[in-house]
């Protein structure tokens, strides 16, 4: 009964989080997901410089996931149905990810049954549902969301006690292939198995026909994988492509670095806090009950998986919260661990007990509870303006789908892209934005400076000398209004014409000279979304603003 209410409430809360979601938080979740899969099937969608560079990193295996969608949408002409169809292009997507995001939950409850027993299973799943960075991360279409998913359901495959190296072979088979899943969604998820298979291999010396079987299930299933990847990038691309390699190779050449460097503690000082939120102490007393109290050697297991990820994972120069995603399901064990064994003196929990119910303390309850309101912030509202604007966009009146018609000036990847538009008169130039390209002819970080520093550097003078001095009424495609991706881009190269729109932030206008600069060619604000003080960065501060050109200046 618990696994079918689980997988019920799981996909409820998941799917609901996904179609209510309101806001932004990283780029990745367009453009190395729905833009390429948009781009395969309608024949239009802004790639990026890892998909169209010489040597591309981006595997199509990810984005292929969304394609089937499209393509029904498409060929069942759902797609061009106004509203229903731009309900549609824009949500389906969100019902499959958010149905991926469920199988974290269910898998969870199936690896803390088998882990620390079935007393703490109601405790985990409540740890998950009530999680900040679930909420905000685990429903959103990207990679390291399914590859958190993918990881729990291995784990829960993987024979983690010494106990257990007998585990019989079909489970260790399905370990295998879902780890070879969430290897092939993104390839940092290697980290995780590095760890466990000697680990697992070490245990099977005694059982040498087990450990020569293992051998070749890792052999066949990693291979296959590998050849996998091989051919679906190589048939996308139309030439030879190893992406994994290509990744490995780009980013240990520093192009990593133009996207943040931050220091070797940052996992530990701010990541983990920020993904575990109220539950970080009950994370942390799981930890301390494994290690000083003889803990299971299930646990032992784990608590070393940890250990070992975040030590690798902090060697790299560029970090980011949710690279670390696929670890908050095991943070979440040790936690319900501590919760239930402290609350056990107070709680009186009959394990065969048909009600289902969760055998903590009500102040640890309230705890985990009051993290609902700011998830539902920041699901519902904060940072929001980037993805209503796109409302706007899609609303614009028909006659004036032609030329130049919007102009985005804003950080690069700001606002998503195609997928959320499905407007083919926006592409091929009539829609622009920033470009903000990495240096990858391994130019000096420190003094390269892409399109999007050049116009923030200067807004007015980048406005008076690459614009024209008046808004020609046809409007224009512009000749070269942002950066190619992949290619170098000379300083001087961009050339915009005046668009019928301009989309910005409204801290843009507090720059000298440009409001005054914008009225006098003729625009005026049609459009306000958002709140001013919101923003990751002082230049996505001042709300989204949209100015329309209504006369000759």
């Amino acid at each position: 009964m618990l696994f079918s209410t689980t997988t019920a409430i799981a996909f409820v809360v998941r799917i609901s989080i996904a179609l209510c979601t309101r806001t932004v938080f990283q780029p990745d979740e367009y453009f190395q997901a729905l833009e390429p899969a948009h781009h395969i099937v309608f024949g239009y969608g802004h790639l990026t410089w890892e998909w169209l560079s010489p040597r591309p990193i981006r595997s199509i295996v990810y984005p292929a996931l969304n394609v089937p969608i499209y393509w029904i949408l498409k060929h069942t002409g759902l797609d061009s149905h106004e509203k229903l169809g731009d309900f549609l292009i824009v949500n389906s997507p969100r019902v499959l990810h958010g149905s991926f995001a469920a199988l974290t939950d269910i898998w969870l409850c199936k690896l803390t049954r088998r882990t620390i027993g079935k007393r703490y299973e109601t405790s985990a799943l409540l740890l998950s549902l009530t999680s900040f960075f679930h909420a905000l991360s685990l429903s959103r279409s990207l990679s390291n969301s399914l590859e958190t998913s993918l990881t729990t359901i291995a784990l829960t495959f993987y024979p983690l006690s010494d106990s257990s190296t007998s585990q019989i072979r079909s489970d260790i088979k399905t370990m295998l292939i879902f780890a070879a899943m969430a290897c092939s969604v993104r390839i940092t998820n290697t980290v995780v198995w590095a760890f466990l298979l000697p680990r697992l291999l070490w245990r099977m010396r005694s059982n040498v026909q087990l450990l020569i079987l293992t051998l070749f299930d890792i052999t066949i299933i990693g291979g296959a994988t590998l050849a996998v990847i091989f051919a679906l990038d190589t048939f996308y691309y139309g030439q030879l492509t190893f992406t994994p390699l290509s990744f490995l190779t780009t980013n240990l050449s520093g192009v990593s670095l133009f996207y943040g460097d931050s220091p070797w503690h940052y996992y530990l000082s701010q990541a983990i806090p920020i993904i575990c939120t109220t539950s970080l102490p009950f994370v942390l007393d799981g930890f301390w009950m494994t290690i000083h109290h003889a803990g299971d050697p299930s646990l032992r297991t784990l608590l070393g998986l940890v250990s070992w990820s975040i030590g690798v994972y902090s060697l790299a120069g560029h970090k980011e919260w949710r690279f670390i995603h696929p670890l908050l399901p095991i943070l979440h064990v040790f936690a319900a661990k501590s919760l239930v064994d402290r609350s056990a003196y107070t709680v009186n929990f009959k394990e065969k007990s048909n009600i289902q119910r969760v055998p903590i303390r009500r102040a640890f309850l309230v705890s985990l509870l009051a993290t609902l309101p700011v998830s539902a912030w920041i699901v519902l509202v904060h940072c929001s303006g980037p993805l209503s604007v796109m409302s706007f966009i899609r609303d614009i009146p028909k006659n004036d789908f032609h030329g130049g018609v919007v102009g985005v000036m804003m950080p690069c990847h700001s606002i998503p892209g195609h997928a959320y538009l499905h407007r083919p008169q926006l592409a091929n130039g009539g829609l622009w934005s920033l470009g903000c390209e990495p240096p990858l002819s391994n130019q000096n970080l420190s003094t390269y400076r892409d399109q999007t520093k050049i116009f923030f550097a200067n807004p007015y003078q980048y406005l008076i000398d690459r614009f024209p001095d008046r808004v020609n009424a046809t409007f224009p495609i512009s000749p070269y209004p942002t950066s190619i991706p992949g290619e170098i881009t000379l300083n001087d190269a961009w050339r915009h014409e005046w668009p019928r729109y301009l989309v910005f932030f409204g801290v843009l206008l507090e720059e000298q000279g440009i409001e005054e600069h914008l009225v006098g060619r003729g625009y005026e604000e049609v459009w306000k979304g958002g709140r001013s003080w919101e923003g990751d960065s002082e230049l996505r501060k001042g709300g989204v603003r949209v100015w329309k050109w209504q006369q000759s200046g």
